[in-house]
């Protein structure tokens, strides 16, 4: 009797499995697929900027045209989103594995104050390899915000110091620079990766 208890259990477990692993199928590639609302980020064709990487190159929207692209807003001071973020992309990239490699993966700051070339450089040497941080003039970062349709703003914090706060969302992009979708800050990797092997895949032409 206890074994044949022990049984249903482990199948009432494995049904709720396979219906959990279904329904975030529904939600990430199936019909139910999240589309991007709100204001759309234009077309990296579209956008005009220049910045600078964090090994001194310079850079723009026409760098990222021709790879699929993964964009995120965050600045190096950020005591959690940010490097809660980057750590998932890295572990994001890490499931992908060699298909890493064909993606752009940005990291721009916005507080270029204090967020140097050299300070970047450093900030993404603690995560995947495949991340790029870009830096540059305030009114080039805002010119980068706008296209990206990202909002953030200086907050001045009690001791006399500041912090920013800034869109959490990170942005895909497929090879074309076309926009395709978003993933949330914390959102589960089961959900997250689905949708980078998206952008990477031919089916993702005429997505949205």
């Amino acid at each position: 009797m206890q074994r044949r208890r022990v049984l249903q259990y482990g199948a009432a477990g494995a049904a709720a499995l396979a219906l959990m692993l279904g329904v975030g199928w529904w939600r990430v590639d199936g019909p139910a697929a999240p589309k991007p609302g709100g204001q759309r980020p234009a077309s990296l064709s579209e956008m005009d900027f220049r910045l600078t990487d964090h090994e001194g190159n310079e850079v723009g929207p026409g760098t990222l045209v021709g790879r699929p692209t993964m964009v995120f807003f965050g600045f190096t001071y950020c005591p959690e989103i940010c490097p809660t973020t980057l750590s998932d992309f890295s572990g994001w990239l890490e499931e992908l594995g060699d298909q890493a490699a064909q993606m752009n993966v940005i990291f721009i700051t916005v507080d270029p104050e204090r967020d140097t070339v050299d300070a970047m450089a450093e900030y993404v040497s603690y995560f995947h390899p495949a991340i790029r941080g870009w830096t540059g003039p305030q009114d080039q970062i805002a010119r980068a915000a706008e296209g990206f349709r990202v909002s953030y703003e200086r907050v001045p914090t009690g001791d006399g110091d500041y912090t920013m706060n800034h869109t959490a969302s990170v942005f895909l992009f497929d090879d074309t620079g076309r926009f395709v979708t978003t993933i949330d800050y914390h959102e589960p990797r089961e959900f997250a990766v689905p949708k980078l092997r998206r952008v990477l895949s031919d089916d993702v032409k005429g997505a949205t």
